[in-house]
C-alpha cells in the first residue's frame, strides 16, 4: 500500500538537504486504532461526498505502537450500555467521564454520544465483541464505572480493532507511508498547520543523508500515542517512544499533563496485570537481586491475611494506583496499598514477582485453598466464575484462559514460572489541548487517541479505546467540512519555512557527534530522572531539580550532531523526549506551586511509601483544582512553558432540538463552527 518516490510533487532545496515534498488534503500521523479509525472516516467521507479527497497515513512503523502491542487480562472497550433493559444514556455516561474532575463537559458528552456509533462500526468491521443469543452486547463493571458499560474481546482488543480498521483502510485505498518518523510540524506565517517534516531511511541519498521528507497539508491528524519513553518504569511497548514534543514546540498547548496512570505490570513482557490476573489471588513474592531469598511480603505491610487478600482481589477492579484507595477512615488498607508495598520492596533493592503456581499462605486452610478467607466480595465473584479451588493458575484457566495464552505467546509459561513486576506508567490522561472537534490550539492540527488531552484526573477503564474512535470520527468530520468548503489547496512551502522548524541536529556544522551508545545512555538517564520526580511520588524539590536538568539538556542540543541516519533518528527521539518532559514537569511544578495535592494516580507528599502504609491514615485528596484544566504553552525555544488555568466547560444543558433546524445546520456546516 505504500507509495514510491514517483509520487513526489516537488523538492525543496536547502543547504543541508534536497527534500522531497508530497502534498495531501489531509494526513494522519500514526497507524494505531486511532489513526486507522480516522483514516477510514476520511476515506468514507470522501467517497460519500463524491469528491476526490487526497489523504494518506504517515507512520514510524505499521506494527509499532500501543494499539497493536499492549493489553491486559481482558482489554476493555467502554461505551453506552447495549443491553435492552438498561436505563443508560449519554448524559449519565458523560457524568461518569467527568467525575474525576478537570474534564470538559462538551468533550465528555461527545465521547458518550459517539460511543455506540463507533462501537457498532467496529462490530460491522468484524471485531469479535461477544453478544448473547439475542444480540445483546453484555457488559461488566470496570474501574470508575457505575453501569457495567465495559466489553472486551480478551487481552488483545485494541489489536483486533487496529487490524479490522487497517483492512478497511486498505479496501478504501488509503496510501500508507511506512517507516517515516515525524521530527517537526510545519506551520505557516499565521501559525497554522502546513505539514510535517519526517525522516525515513528509504529517502536517504547523498543529497539528503538523513532521509528528510515533507508531507504538506493544511489538515494534520496527530495520532501518535502517549509519551511512552519519558519514563523508565513503563508498560508501553518498547517500539513506541515519543512524539508529543514536536507538536508542543510547534505551538500546540499541552493539557492535564500532570495526569498519568500508573499500575502493577509485568516487566517482560510489558503487560498490565489487572482484572483476573489479580482476582485469582496469586502470591506476591520478592527476592534479592539474584533471585534468591524468596518470601511473601504483603503480610509485612497489611494487618492480616484477610486485609491483603481483599485488597489484592479489588486490585482487579481498581487497577490504576489511586491515593484515594490506599487507606479508609477506619485505618484499613485498600487496593492501592498493594502498589505501595511493591514500591517499598523495590526501594530495598529487591525484585518483585507474582506467582500463579501456588496459593498465598494467607489463603490456605490446612492443605486446601479457602476463598472465603479473602472476604465476601472475592468469594462471591469467584464462586460465580466457578473458580474457587486449586491454585491461582487453575482459577485463571477457568476464568480467562486467553490471559494464560497471551503470556505463552511471549514465551512465558505461567504454569511454571513467576512474573517479575513493577509499578509502571501505563496511560496519560492528558495530552494536547483540543476542542470538541479534537482540533488543537494550532489551527488545522488535530489530536486523537492518547495524544489528545481529553481526559481529566481519572476515567473509566476502557474509555481510552472509545476515545480513539470517537475522536477520529469527529476530527474527520470537521476536516471534511472544511475541504467541502474549499480549504483543499495544499500549502506552498519555501526553504525558509523548513529552516524555521528543522531541529538543529539535521543542520551542518554540529560540533558534538554522539554515538548511538551515548544517545541511549542519555535516554536512560532522562527516563530515570522523570520516573524519580514525576511518577507516583512527587515532591516540589525533586520536580524542580529534574526540570533544571531537562532545561539544561535541551539547551545542549544545539551542539549535538549525528554521523549516520540511525544516530540522527535516535537523537531526534531524545530531543522529543526532553521537550515532552519539559512540558510535563513544568505542568507538575505549576500544579504543586498552586497548592495541588495528591489526586488521580500520584502522591504529592514528603512521606515515604513505608511511612504512608505505617501511619494508616486516609490520604488527603485534592479537590480545589477539579473544576480547572491546567494547560501549558511552550515557546519555540523550549525555554519557557507557561501554565494556564482554564475553568472546565460544563456539560451541555438539556435542550429541545427541532429536526428541521438541525438538518439545515448539518447541511450548511454550521454545526462545525460552534
Amino acid at each position: 500500500m505504500a507509495k514510491g518516490k514517483s509520487d513526489y510533487d516537488c523538492y525543496i532545496k536547502t543547504e543541508f538537504a534536497n527534500i522531497p515534498v508530497r502534498s495531501y488534503d489531509a494526513i494522519v500521523v500514526g497507524s494505531g486504532a486511532a489513526g486507522y479509525g480516522c483514516a477510514v472516516s476520511l476515506a468514507q467521507g470522501s467517497v460519500g461526498s463524491g469528491s476526490n479527497i487526497k489523504i494518506c497515513i504517515v507512520t514510524e512503523g505499521r506494527l509499532m505502537g500501543t494499539s497493536r502491542n499492549t493489553g491486559s487480562d481482558k482489554q476493555t472497550y467502554y461505551k453506552l450500555s447495549a443491553v435492552a433493559d438498561c436505563d443508560d444514556n449519554a448524559r449519565a455516561m458523560a457524568l461518569n467521564l467527568m467525575a474525576g474532575g478537570s474534564m470538559h463537559g462538551d468533550i465528555a458528552y461527545a465521547e458518550a454520544i459517539g460511543s455506540q456509533r463507533a462501537f457498532y462500526r467496529l462490530v460491522a468491521l468484524g471485531v469479535p465483541f461477544p453478544h448473547n443469543e439475542y444480540g445483546e452486547y453484555i457488559g461488566y463493571r470496570t474501574d470508575h464505572d457505575t453501569r457495567s458499560r465495559a466489553t472486551s474481546c480478551g487481552p488483545l482488543t485494541s489489536k483486533y480493532m487496529t487490524e479490522a480498521l487497517e483492512r478497511e483502510a486498505t479496501l478504501l485505498g488509503v496510501p500508507l507511508h511506512d517507516g517515516y518518523r515525524v521530527v517537526a510540524i510545519i506551520t505557516d506565517s499565521n501559525g497554522e498547520a502546513a505539514g510535517v517534516l519526517a525522516m525515513a531511511k528509504d529517502e536517504a541519498t547523498d543529497e539528503n543523508p538523513f532521509g528528510l521528507s515533507i508531507f504538506a497539508s493544511k489538515n494534520i491528524v496527530y495520532a501518535v500515542g502517549g509519551p511512552s519513553a519519558i519514563y523508565v518504569s513503563t508498560v508501553y511497548p518498547e517500539s513506541q517512544t515519543c512524539a508529543l514534543g514536536a507538536a508542543l514546540i510547534a505551538g500546540a498547548r499541552g493539557a492535564n499533563l500532570t495526569e498519568s496512570q500508573y499500575g502493577i505490570a509485568s516487566i517482560t513482557p510489558r503487560w498490565n496485570l489487572s482484572g483476573s490476573y489479580q482476582q485469582v489471588l496469586p502470591r506476591y513474592i520478592s527476592t534479592d537481586s539474584d533471585g534468591k531469598n524468596e518470601r511473601e511480603f504483603l503480610c509485612d505491610y497489611f494487618a492480616s491475611a484477610g486485609e491483603y487478600l481483599n485488597a489484592q482481589f479489588l486490585k482487579g477492579y481498581e487497577w490504576p494506583f489511586s491515593p484515594s484507595k490506599v487507606c479508609d477512615k477506619s485505618g484499613r488498607l485498600l487496593s492501592s496499598a498493594v502498589d505501595l508495598a511493591v514500591i517499598c520492596e523495590e526501594r530495598k533493592g529487591r525484585r518483585v514477582f507474582v506467582d500463579f503456581t501456588r496459593n498465598p499462605t494467607g489463603l490456605m486452610r490446612g492443605c486446601e485453598a479457602d476463598i472465603s478467607l479473602a472476604g465476601v466480595v472475592a468469594c462471591e465473584y469467584l464462586e460465580r466464575c466457578g473458580a474457587t479451588g486449586g491454585t491461582p493458575i487453575s482459577r485463571l484457566a477457568r476464568m480467562n484462559p486467553k490471559a494464560i495464552e497471551l503470556y505463552r505467546s511471549y514465551g512465558v509459561d505461567l504454569y511454571k514460572e513467576p512474573l517479575e513486576i513493577s509499578v509502571c506508567a501505563q496511560h496519560c490522561n492528558g495530552g494536547l489541548e483540543v476542542d470538541m472537534w479534537y482540533e488543537t490550539t494550532v489551527p488545522g492540527l488535530f489530536a486523537i487517541g492518547e495524544a489528545a488531552g481529553v481526559f481529566g484526573v481519572s476515567r473509566p477503564g476502557g474509555s481510552a479505546l472509545n476515545s480513539t474512535q470517537v475522536g477520529g470520527i469527529r476530527a474527520a468530520e470537521k476536516i471534511l467540512s472544511r475541504l467541502r468548503a474549499g480549504n483543499a489547496t495544499p500549502p506552498t512551502l519555501a526553504p525558509d519555512d523548513i529552516y524555521r522548524i528543522t531541529p538543529d541536529i539535521f543542520l551542518p556544522g554540529r560540533g558534538c557527534i554522539l554515538s548511538r551508545d551515548d544517545i541511549m545512555r542519555k535516554r536512560d538517564q532522562y527516563a530515570s530522572k522523570m520516573t524519580a520526580a514525576g511518577a507516583v511520588f512527587r515532591r516540589a524539590k525533586d520536580v524542580a531539580s529534574a526540570l533544571d536538568f531537562v532545561r539544561a539538556e535541551i539547551a545542549r542540543f544545539g551542539d549535538y550532531g549525528a554521523g549516520t541516519f540511525d544516530e540522527a533518528r535516535e537523537l531526534s527521539i531524545n530531543r522529543d523526549i526532553l521537550l515532552t518532559q519539559f512540558a510535563f514537569l513544568s505542568s507538575i511544578s505549576a500544579y504543586i506551586e498552586d497548592g495541588g495535592a495528591s489526586r488521580g494516580s500520584y502522591l504529592v507528599t514528603e512521606l515515604t511509601p513505608e511511612e504512608i502504609l505505617r501511619q494508616r491514615k486516609p490520604i488527603k485528596i485534592d479537590t480545589a483544582h477539579k473544576k480547572f484544566v491546567l494547560s501549558v504553552a511552550m515557546d519555540s525555544r523550549a525555554s519557557v512553558a507557561k501554565p494556564i488555568w482554564t475553568p472546565t466547560r460544563p456539560l451541555p444543558k438539556k435542550s429541545e432540538y427541532w429536526f428541521e433546524t438541525v438538518w439545515a445546520d448539518f447541511e450548511n456546516g454550521a454545526i462545525y463552527n460552534r
